[in-house]
């Protein structure tokens, strides 16, 4: 049987969003956690009971003997007084406001009961007060209060939001490019002084952080994965487990949630997939996808890092053409086997070297000890899990071979300055890997078509891509964003599309001057299965057709309206002028002129 005086208080203080998190037309979520809202509130009546049956008492005590205690009128006639007049005397007396005697002056015995209930009250009233006290300490409470207060925020939600498990490094940086681009998010952390950083880092939306173990389903139920706005879960800690568990669960809960998860070996990336399509992002495995990039093409490297960073990031350096002469690799664990493999992959002749410690030896495959091992090397790649190992690591090989290309992993964000000092010519950093191919996962999915594409098409390509798009964009990394040819999206060129062929480069002029291109490049087209890579004006577009487009917002919105409005898409396509208004379309005829003006 429930409790009647915490059903009471819920029913009179309470929200229905506290017994319904989800909204109506939510998928089905098993309430796993019903008591959390109302946990504080049971708190305090357990808590507080002692300290509140003691008022009560002393209370009670002091009204009754007062009644019963005689008094004279200015007869001296014996009289009591009622319980309410002893009630209403109590209560002014225990509050310290004392109004004075009534109805008449106390006698010695009411003015000594008095006095004995006053030292009563404030026993009573020091024990209440300092169970208070203890209760706002109490972290059990304050716990309670800060998830229930998290739920009614999660659940006053009325925008798209993701659930970001972990805030780590690399969940604090795709934190704020999510915040820049006006994307909403809630936080579960289980490190106490990580999740008091969420509010510090001072996003511009509020951002609700719930303290607990993202592992216990209640606390994913209690983040909104059962809210009709919650549109997809970011595992990013560094425990493989945590991020199997919180994949697990909420695919079983979820099968439709988009789930992007975090795994350092490619068995745990295959336990993800069993429970449905999550996309999994191995960090050891990017690093050496991006030597093996470099390696190929630097011009492709800078397209790809720049198109995956939040929009307006500036333009970054493109690197000089790596060295193809033999290699070192000092590390250790799996990361030493990927990039091995990678290298190795690039017909790169490598020479690895396994890090037991700062302290220690470095040993050689065959078990040699590395003596002379950087003398007629032209490139050493650092990728130990400990940063300082990894500094003096660069270092050494500097004084053994000067001419060496240096690539370092740097395990720590807040080691940049030590990095930045020892001048290494690649750094690798996992937190920034992983926040920028999320991101391009989040911002756009059909980026991650264009992408792979990239390193294929050659440097001279890529070079020629990275200048047209700071051409038509700016240095600043451009917005990015899906147009579909289909009578919802675009019912203007797909009517154009029913009577004439229209090319990719007529699509993309200005409705305020056709004759000017538009401030936007077409990065892939897919079409029937099959991605077309930066197709060319010429190129017939075909109703159906998707087409991922880099550019700005406003050139964005400018498109938008040759997509939907008929006499700008008539204008653009062909340079004919047709009548906006219904009224003069009737006075025309329907008639249609031809005009190089710009369409109302």
């Amino acid at each position: 049987m429930g409790n009647p005086l915490l059903l009471l208080w819920t029913r009179m203080f309470g929200d229905q969003d506290d017994i319904d998190r989800s909204l109506p037309d939510s998928p089905p979520v098993p309430e796993l956690m019903p008591d959390q809202p109302s946990a504080g509130i049971l708190l305090v009546l357990r808590r507080m009971r002692a300290p509140l049956i003691v008022l009560i008492l002393v209370f009670a005590i002091s009204v009754l003997g007062l009644s019963l205690t005689p008094g004279r009128d200015p007869s001296g006639h014996r009289m009591h007084l009622t319980l309410f007049e002893s009630f209403y005397v109590m209560s002014y007396t225990a509050t310290t406001i004392g109004f004075g005697e009534i109805p008449y002056s106390f006698t010695p015995e009411q003015r000594m009961w008095v006095t004995c209930a006053i030292f009563l009250s404030v026993v009573g009233w020091a024990y209440a007060i300092g169970s208070v006290l203890s209760l706002t300490q109490d972290v059990a409470f304050r716990r309670a209060l800060a998830r229930r207060h998290f739920v009614r925020k999660v659940a006053a939600m009325r925008e798209p939001f993701m659930v970001l498990i972990g805030y780590g490094n690399a969940s604090r940086k795709l934190a704020r490019s999510l915040d820049d681009m006006g994307r909403r998010f809630v936080v579960i952390e289980r490190d106490e002084n990580r999740a008091a950083t969420v509010d510090l880092d001072n996003y511009r939306a509020d951002t609700p952080t719930l303290l607990g173990d993202a592992r216990d389903t209640g606390r994913l139920a209690m983040a909104g994965v059962g809210h009709r706005y919650c549109e997809g879960v970011l595992a990013l800690t560094s425990s493989d487990e945590v991020n199997l568990d919180v994949t697990m669960t909420t695919l079983l809960l979820r099968p439709d949630m988009p789930v992007i998860c975090r795994a350092s070996s490619r068995t745990m990336a295959r336990r993800m997939a069993t429970f449905g399509r999550p996309e999994v992002v191995n960090p050891l495995d990017r690093l050496g996808d991006h030597l093996r990039i470099l390696l190929r093409s630097p011009a492709a490297y800078q397209l790809m890092i720049w198109l995956t960073s939040a929009p307006g990031t500036p333009l970054p350096k493109r690197h000089a053409p790596l060295p193809k002469g033999r290699w070192v690799v000092f590390g250790s664990g799996r990361l030493e086997q990927e990039l091995l493999e990678d290298l190795r992959s690039e017909g790169i002749e490598v020479s690895a070297v396994h890090v037991k410690g700062a302290g220690e030896d470095l040993q050689r495959e065959d078990g040699e000890v590395a003596a002379g091992e950087l003398a007629g090397a032209s490139a050493v790649v650092v990728a130990t899990d400990d940063d300082m190992t990894n500094l003096w690591l660069v270092e050494a090989a500097r004084h053994a071979n000067p001419r060496l290309f240096v690539a370092c992993l740097q395990n720590r964000p807040a080691n940049a300055e030590l990095f930045r000092a020892v001048d290494v010519d690649f750094g690798m950093v996992p937190s920034d890997l992983i926040a920028h191919e999320v991101l391009a996962r989040i911002a756009n999915p059909s980026l991650m078509r264009f992408l792979p594409q990239v390193p294929r098409q050659g440097d001279a390509w890529a070079q020629e891509m990275v200048a047209r798009l700071a051409g038509r964009c700016g240095t600043g990394a451009p917005d990015l964003w899906r147009v579909d040819l289909a009578a919802a999206d675009a019912p203007a060129v797909v009517a154009a599309l029913a009577e004439r062929e229209v090319r990719l480069g007529d699509l993309l002029r200005s409705p305020q001057d056709r004759d000017a291109p538009l401030g936007v490049v077409v990065l892939a087209l897919l079409r029937d299965g099959e991605t077309l890579v930066a197709p060319d004006d010429d190129l017939l577009l075909r109703e159906g057709d998707r087409m991922l487009l880099a550019g700005r917002g406003s050139t964005r919105r400018e498109l938008d309206v040759t997509l939907t409005h008929q006499p700008t898409a008539a204008y653009v396509l062909e340079g004919r002028f047709v009548p906006s208004g219904w009224l003069w379309r009737k006075l025309t005829g329907t008639a249609e002129k031809r005009s190089s003006g710009v369409p109302d």
